[in-house]
C-alpha cells in the first residue's frame, strides 16, 4: 500500500463526539498515526445510533478508523503522566476540551510543551478563550443558534430552525484539520511548534457571513445581511410533471432556454429581471418561476434539455439510496460494514483505511509499549485504574 502524505507524522487525540474526531479520522485517512484516549465509557459516538456490537455503532465505525484506543482515566495521577509520556513521542495534540477542565487536568499546551517542545497542539471548543464565555459549554445545536442559523431560516420564511445535520460539527473538524496541517508545515519549515486555538462559534460565524455578509460588510451599510438569492423561500427542488428535479440555470441565456421549455415565454423574455444584476435583484421571482415552470416537463426530460445545453440539473437523491452504494467491507469484530470513502484523491500519496476502527482500549498496552513501558509498568497502571 502507497504511504499517504502524513505518513509518518503521529497525532494524540484528546478530542470526542464529532468534531475532533472526524478531523483526526480525515487526518488519518491522510497516513498519519492517530492514538485516541478515551475515558471509562468510552466517546459518545460509539453509542449514536445502533451498532453490530456494543461500542461500535455505524458512526462509529467509519468515525474512529485509523485510530489506536487508550483506555484511561487521566484524573489518575499515574494516568495524567502515561498520557505526557505518550505525548512526549506524538507530534500534534488534538483536544476539544475547554480551558478550565484542560488545566484542572494538567494537560494544557504549557504542559504538553514541557515534554515536546516542537510539538502542534490545536485546542477546539466552543467560544474563545480570551472572552467571557470561554468555559461555556456548547456543541452542535448551541452553536448554530448562537451563530444565527435559525435566524435565516426564519428570513426564509419558516420556523426558527436548525439544520437537519451536524453542520457545525463537520464545518469545525475541517478548520481543526486545515490548520493542523498548516502548522505542521510550518514546524517542517522551522522546527516550531505552536498553539492553535479554534473556537466553534468563531469558525462558523465567518462561514456564515461569506455571503451573508452582503450589503452590511461596506461601511455604511448598503442593505440589510443577507444574500437574497440564498434567502429565498423558492430556492428549493422544483416538481417536474413526474417526481422531483433541480435545474439550476446560471446566466441570461440557461434562464431563457428552460423558461422557454417550461412555456413561460413571459419570463424568457423579461430583460431587466435576467441580466447579471437583475437575477440577483429579483431571485425570488426567478425562482419562484422556476417551480411554476418544471411542471411541464418530466425529470428526464429536464434532465436531457439541460445536458445538451450545459444547465445544472440533477434528480433529486435520498439518502437511503446513497447509503447504499457505499461500499461493503469486513471489521474483524462488527462484520460488514458500509465504508464511507475518504472524499479528496490523491495521485501520488492516496488516501486509506488501513486499520478498523478499535474496540475500546484495544491498544494501550501496545502504545504504552512502544514508548518504551514495560509490563510491570503496564501492570501497574492497570492495577491503580489509570489503564482500563
Amino acid at each position: 500500500m502507497t504511504a499517504g502524505a502524513l505518513d509518518g507524522i503521529r497525532i494524540l487525540d484528546l478530542s470526542s463526539v464529532v468534531m475532533g474526531p472526524l478531523a483526526t479520522q480525515m487526518l488519518g485517512d491522510l497516513g498519519a498515526d492517530v492514538i485516541v484516549v478515551e475515558d471509562r465509557v468510552g466517546d459518545i459516538n460509539r453509542a449514536i445510533g445502533p451498532g453490530p456490537v456494543k461500542g461500535l455503532s455505524g458512526v462509529a465505525l467509519n468515525l474512529m478508523r485509523n485510530k489506536r484506543s487508550v483506555q484511561m482515566d487521566l484524573k489518575k495521577p499515574e494516568g495524567r503522566q502515561a498520557f505526557l509520556d505518550i505525548a512526549a513521542t506524538c507530534d500534534v495534540v488534538i483536544t476539544n476540551l475547554r480551558p478550565g477542565p484542560l488545566g484542572r487536568l494538567g494537560l494544557a499546551y504549557d504542559d504538553v510543551r514541557a515534554v515536546r517542545p516542537d510539538v502542534v497542539f490545536c485546542q477546539a471548543h466552543g467560544y474563545a478563550s480570551d472572552t467571557d464565555m470561554a468555559n461555556a459549554p456548547a456543541y452542535d445545536d448551541i452553536i448554530q443558534s448562537a451563530s444565527g442559523i435559525p435566524d435565516l431560516f426564519e428570513r426564509q420564511g419558516h420556523e426558527p430552525s436548525l439544520m437537519p445535520t451536524l453542520v457545525v460539527d463537520k464545518v469545525c473538524g475541517m478548520a481543526v484539520m486545515s490548520s493542523v496541517l498548516a502548522a505542521v508545515i510550518h514546524r517542517l519549515k522551522t522546527g516550531e511548534g505552536q498553539f492553535i486555538e479554534v473556537p466553534m462559534f468563531d469558525v462558523v460565524t465567518s462561514f456564515l457571513l461569506v455571503e451573508h455578509g452582503a450589503g452590511s460588510i461596506p461601511e455604511p451599510k448598503m442593505s440589510v445581511p443577507g444574500h437574497t438569492r440564498i434567502l429565498t423561500p423558492w430556492r428549493k427542488p422544483q416538481r417536474s410533471a413526474d417526481g422531483l428535479v433541480h435545474v439550476m440555470p446560471y446566466s441570461t441565456e440557461q434562464y431563457r432556454i428552460v423558461f422557454e421549455a417550461g412555456g413561460r415565454s413571459d419570463l424568457a423574455e423579461w430583460s431587466d429581471g435576467l441580466t447579471r444584476e437583475g437575477r440577483f435583484a429579483h431571485s425570488d421571482r426567478l425562482y419562484e418561476g422556476l417551480n411554476e415552470t418544471a411542471g411541464a416537463l418530466t425529470t428526464q426530460q429536464w434532465l436531457d434539455l439541460c445536458a445538451g445545453h450545459g444547465i445544472p440539473c440533477t434528480r433529486v437523491g435520498d439518502i437511503p439510496s446513497i447509503i447504499d452504494k457505499l461500499p461493503v467491507v469486513e471489521h474483524p469484530v462488527a462484520g460488514s460494514y458500509r465504508e464511507i470513502p475518504s472524499a479528496v484523491r490523491f495521485s501520488a500519496t492516496p488516501a486509506s483505511v488501513r486499520r478498523p476502527a478499535p474496540v475500546l482500549g484495544e491498544h494501550g498496552p501496545e502504545v504504552l509499549a512502544e514508548i518504551g513501558y514495560d509490563q510491570a509498568a503496564i501492570d501497574h497502571l492497570t492495577n491503580t485504574g489509570a489503564l482500563l
